[in-house]
């Protein structure tokens, strides 16, 4: 969720042939909208998902030794593909720890159910120590807003996170205050005695008063190509 930007019941239905390693992209299928969309796969989570995937084949190959439990399938593919069920592609990434039945009355074997990892996250919150309040979306949120501050493209995270509109994308920059994507105030990079400062050859000189430079600034006026610091170098 963290990692790829995913919502929480997206991380749930996530099958192995969801899972792209030669790529490092993450496959979402009938996402918020019933729309498909891809988004990496960090380098870090592959380990876990390889082991996770070796997990669900050990899971299959009891189920199929103790009887056929087959999957969960959509668009009841499991009568145009029998078999697809039992194969370990269409494996859920994260099943349910049991069988349950459908609402033909026969026994299949869902997704983990979503509060299932809720409940996990606030244990780990509470392990944790954490101050704030937080949530499985709260890893979604960090994500935007993480690559925001990294200086990604706002359209380019809009397409990851899959938002209808670009308004929806910018409510995440509100968050990220004065670094945002790296970005300065142009004041601050024209005026190094802010940060205690000079530029080379003034080390011998005093600042100046803000009140100064303030009143100097100001007397430069608007639609000159002289700013502040190129006004003080002229006068000095």
């Amino acid at each position: 969720m963290y990692g790829s930007g995913l919502r929480l019941i997206e991380t749930c239905r996530l099958r192995v042939r969801d899972i792209d390693f030669e790529r490092q992209v993450v496959t979402v299928r009938a996402g918020k909208g019933d729309k498909d969309r891809t988004t990496w796969l960090p380098a870090a989570c592959v380990p876990a998902l390889q082991h996770q995937i070796s997990t669900a084949k050990q899971q299959l190959d009891y189920r199929l030794l103790r009887g056929r439990v087959p999957v969960t399938l959509p668009h009841a593919l499991d009568r145009k593909y029998p078999n697809a069920g039992i194969s370990l592609a269409w494996q859920w990434l994260f099943p349910a720890t049991r069988p349950c039945c459908d609402m033909d009355g026969k026994v299949v074997l869902h997704h983990i159910h979503p509060s299932a990892v809720q409940r996990a996250v606030r244990h780990a919150m509470r392990a944790a120590s954490l101050p704030r309040p937080g949530s499985c979306h709260t890893l979604r949120h960090s994500f935007a807003t993480q690559l925001l501050s990294q200086g990604t493209g706002i359209r380019t995270v809009q397409e990851l996170l899959r938002h209808k509109s670009v308004e929806t994308t910018q409510i995440y920059t509100h968050v990220l205050g004065k670094g945002f994507a790296g970005v300065r105030s142009l004041w601050d990079k024209r005026a190094p005695w802010r940060s205690g400062t000079l530029p080379p050859g003034d080390a011998g000189r005093q600042p100046p008063s803000l009140a100064v430079t303030g009143l100097q600034h100001a007397s430069i006026g608007v639609g000159t190509h002289f700013e502040a610091w190129d006004y003080l170098q002229l006068i000095k």
